[in-house]
């Protein structure tokens, strides 16, 4: 079976990373896969990258104009929505042509239109969708906050600057309908509160939606020792180590700030000293001037061993995204033996079974953010009791299983 997985990036983000290791689990687990990109970063022979770099790059600043002419010249929204009004044909691919299953993941910033993502469906291949945000779901958002427009039709769309009746998200929502009419679509939510949100829109009325999670490779996040990792860092044996990691630390949407609030209250009951470590990049600097505890900040990490390192050397790892479709961070920390401990909202709550494996802290609470941190120091549950969960659930070869069967059950 040939299945050609595409996304915008090839390891730049959370999409790009997931799929990226679903390309490896799948080729490991005798499907021939290949990943189509943008955006490529390594030298796998399996990832092919497209070459209309001029059409990429104009498809690129075409959208971006045409959502800042719509904001009235202003900038809110122009990062935060995409109207996929421009795009590459991948259609006339020799590697499109001999794929038995297409295979979408994020797809926007001038790699796919509404109109070629037609020409897809129109194709009569098989189409799988992985929902990594929302957007496949709504008209333009990524993230719905607590809109819920999208469950009838999308307007004024509050993530824009002059909403209207008839705005962005008003146009495109329609576009989506059409296009989705033209051929049935497998959807793939990576958690059940993604596949909710999901079942829940109006574009996915009559399309079928599964649930498989992302794919760990379970080989490259493993057990270390915890005093070596420490050395190696600079970080005392004795202290109490907190993780926190993202693409953007200080993204709005990752809750950077709640957690400051939760050190501050974990410090007036924690005895041992308290560590940060950070992974990932910041916007803002000045951050870091307000932990309120020391820190190390790693920065952007790509390999897997440093990144393996940073989780060994913790003792919990926080999430305090408002939601995460999955909760990628988390799996990978369970993976390498550290505690996760998250809010109770969003793909997150597929992870962490409450008080188990991890602290599911009530949505926005910092001090129950606080008290999971606590909960999982004094806890202290066995590394490997965390390892063997998400190698049973995670594992490259257990999700990779799941996506051939739905494959196959396409294809018959």
């Amino acid at each position: 079976m040939r299945v050609l997985i595409v996304n915008t990036s090839e390891l730049t983000g959370g999409a790009a990373v997931a799929s990226s290791r679903l390309t490896d689990a799948l080729n490991r687990n005798g499907v021939e896969a290949k990943m189509l990109v943008r955006d490529k970063q390594s030298e796998k022979a399996s990832t092919l990258v497209l070459s209309q770099r001029w059409r990429l790059r104009w498809s690129f600043l075409w959208e971006r104009f045409c959502i800042w002419w719509a904001n009235r010249w202003r900038l809110q929204g122009l990062w935060t929505v995409d109207i996929a009004n421009a795009g590459v044909d991948i259609t006339r691919l020799s590697a499109f042509r001999e794929a038995d299953v297409i295979h979408l993941n994020w797809i926007n910033q001038g790699l796919l239109s509404v109109t070629q993502l037609q020409r897809i469906l129109a194709s009569g291949k098989p189409v799988v969708w992985t929902l990594h945000d929302l957007w496949p779901v709504t008209g333009i958002c990524h993230h719905t906050d607590e809109c819920t427009r999208y469950h009838s039709h999308c307007h004024d769309c509050p993530q824009l600057y002059a909403p209207a009746a008839h705005d962005l998200s008003w146009h495109v929502f329609g576009q989506k309908q059409k296009a989705y009419a033209t051929r049935r679509i497998t959807f793939v939510a990576v958690s059940e509160w993604t596949a909710q949100r999901a079942r829940e829109s109006a574009l996915l009325q009559g399309h079928d939606i599964v649930v498989i999670p992302n794919a760990l490779p379970v080989d490259r996040f493993r057990l270390q020792d915890k005093q070596e990792a420490r050395q190696v860092l600079g970080i005392a044996q004795e202290a109490a180590v907190i993780i926190f990691g993202a693409a953007r630390i200080d993204h709005p949407l990752k809750g950077f700030s709640r957690l400051l609030e939760a050190l501050k209250k974990v410090l007036e009951h924690e005895s041992r000293p308290l560590h940060l470590l950070l992974f990932g990049t910041l916007k803002d600097p000045s951050w870091l001037e307000r932990i309120p505890v020391p820190y190390t900040a790693a920065g952007h990490v790509e390999d897997a061993e440093t990144l393996n390192r940073l989780y060994a050397a913790a003792d919990v790892a926080v999430c305090a995204s408002d939601y995460e479709t999955f909760g990628q961070t988390l799996v990978e920390a369970l993976a390498c033996g550290c505690t996760p401990v998250s809010f109770d909202r969003g793909g997150q709550t597929d992870i962490i079974h409450h008080q188990h494996n991890g602290y599911l802290a009530r949505f926005g609470d910092t001090d129950d953010l606080a008290n999971g941190i606590c909960w999982a120091l004094r806890e202290k549950i066995p590394s490997a009791q965390l390892h063997e969960d998400a190698c049973r659930r995670f594992s490259n070869e257990a999700v990779a299983r799941q996506h051939i069967e739905l494959y196959e059950s396409l294809t018959q």
